[in-house]
């Protein structure tokens, strides 16, 4: 249904969809809160040392969820559920007209919404780690506070050092480029990353996401803008990273509470390796700018790899996150976080957001956005109820930084993307972290693909690296 409402679905259709979430959102609960059931979790916890791995876990994250939603009255988590239906309506409207008075009072509700749930569900904790915690198991400010500020420090003098040298061309991505032809290129880029069109699905959506029904069963979606062929490209590399993700857990998982990805970071991780790791190297312009020429070759005809690879690599602030260049990403990471933690608090309202996110703008990226869709609208995650997951693009980065270091210590991996062939690339990924679903906690993944536990530094030490070379630094 959700898929539905991003793709295909009228507008007008929104209030009664919405009425139907929280009815199965209530259905749920009730299930989950069920006494029988709760007797059942506490019964096997009491004994937990005696279960294997995969039951210990199951009702682990059960319980964890049963206790949730058992402190949450069904009434407010109804409420809560209504909203979004219509809230996320009301952003992609808001959104197509660049009028944010449209979202302001639901984007005033959603927040207060969730504050009001995560201080219900865990009355003893800030309301803003909570929610962290829902979205990256084990998060919190007192984490990602000091991730962010190293970040900062380490990378706003680089750009700053970045902005003096001279920005290689990048005009030839920039042209017509026909819708159609670019949806064929994404289809035949998705077999590239071998994704099974079996068990996959491309649709278009004003924001792209990927959405997970089961492991037969995942759909991914695409943004096609006819003036710039690299948006969408990147798009689908981001995406098929998250659907390479869910296609390879363990069918063993499947349809327990462990057949989806670990956390948001993880998933993360997986698409921003695909769409960075993979997708702005130089083999993979080697592989791409062939294909790309076959669909555009007026625009493309003249273009050298090496030409495309410093195009795709050009690192300057810009408007959009979804957008932006690897150096500067985490800069509006940091924009939304530090938006999210203002509003959970209360020091600022809906009202406020526009001109927050211009000021934020101007003092991280040295750039203002000219209209609100192409600043504060431009996300679909406030509008979802999607509070607290825009740190995860960041650690996903780092987490991602970090496997690829260890992976290089047993692939080619630029030499397997130069030839092609991406497949090892995903077995090992697959092999390493796709397969245990939820079966380990993102801290246990990391430390079992990379030996060493969460290390930031590889993902500042690989940006320095790459890009000082880029620029001759």
């Amino acid at each position: 249904m959700n898929f539905d409402a991003m793709t295909a679905a009228p507008v007008n259709s929104a209030p009664r969809r919405a009425e139907t979430l929280a009815a199965l959102k209530a259905e749920e609960r009730k299930l989950m809160t069920d006494r029988e059931l709760i007797r059942a979790l506490e019964t096997l916890l009491q004994h937990a040392d005696e279960l294997d791995e995969k039951t210990r876990r199951e009702a682990e994250l059960t319980r964890r969820e049963a206790l949730r939603l058992e402190r949450i009255p069904a009434d407010a988590l109804a409420e809560h559920n209504r909203l979004l239906g219509v809230a996320s309506a009301a952003w992609r409207e808001a959104k197509k007209r660049d009028d944010f008075g449209l979202f302001r009072p639901y984007l005033q509700g959603v927040f207060e919404s969730s504050r009001r749930l995560a201080l219900l569900a865990r009355p003893e904790s800030d309301p803003y780690d909570t929610l962290l915690d829902e979205n990256e198991e084990g998060m919190s400010r007192a984490f990602l506070d000091p991730f962010f500020r190293g970040l900062r420090e380490a990378l706003v003098p680089l750009i700053g050092r970045i902005a003096k040298r001279p920005k290689p061309d990048a005009s030839f991505l920039h042209g017509h480029f026909p819708r159609e032809k670019q949806l064929a290129f994404s289809r035949e880029l998705m077999g590239l990353m071998g994704i099974d069109g079996r068990r996959c699905a491309l649709g278009e959506a004003e924001h792209p996401y990927t959405t997970f029904i089961s492991r037969n069963d995942v759909r991914m979606t695409t943004h096609v803008y006819e003036d710039r062929v690299h948006a969408n490209m990147f798009s689908i590399l981001h995406e098929g990273g998250h659907a390479l993700y869910e296609l390879g857990i363990s069918e063993e998982l499947e349809g327990s509470p462990l057949g989806h990805g670990a956390s948001a970071g993880m998933h993360e991780s997986q698409s921003r390796l695909y769409e960075n790791l993979i997708g702005r190297s130089r083999g993979f312009a080697e592989l791409i700018l062939p294909v790309l020429k076959r669909y555009f070759p007026e625009a493309l005809g003249g273009v050298s790899p090496a030409e495309f690879f410093l195009a795709v690599n050009r690192a300057e602030p810009s408007m959009k996150r979804t957008e932006a260049d690897e150096l500067t990403y985490c800069l509006h990471v940091m924009i939304r976080y530090e938006l999210e933690k203002a509003l959970i608090r209360g020091d600022i309202s809906a009202e406020d957001v526009p001109r927050r996110w211009n000021a934020l703008c101007g003092e991280y990226l040295g750039i203002v956005p000219e209209t609100d869709s192409e600043g504060c609208l431009q996300d679909m995650h406030w509008g979802s109820g999607l509070i607290g997951y825009f740190p995860t693009y960041a650690l996903g980065n780092a987490y991602g930084a970090q496997i690829l270091a260890h992976m290089k210590k047993e692939l080619d991996f630029d030499g397997l993307i130069s030839a092609g062939n991406i497949e090892p690339i995903t077995l090992w990924l697959r092999e390493h972290i796709h397969k245990y679903g939820m079966l380990k906690t993102p801290a246990d993944l990391i430390r079992s693909a990379s030996g060493e536990d969460f290390d930031p530094r590889y993902y500042v030490d690989y940006l320095t690296s790459k890009f000082s070379k880029l620029y001759r630094l």
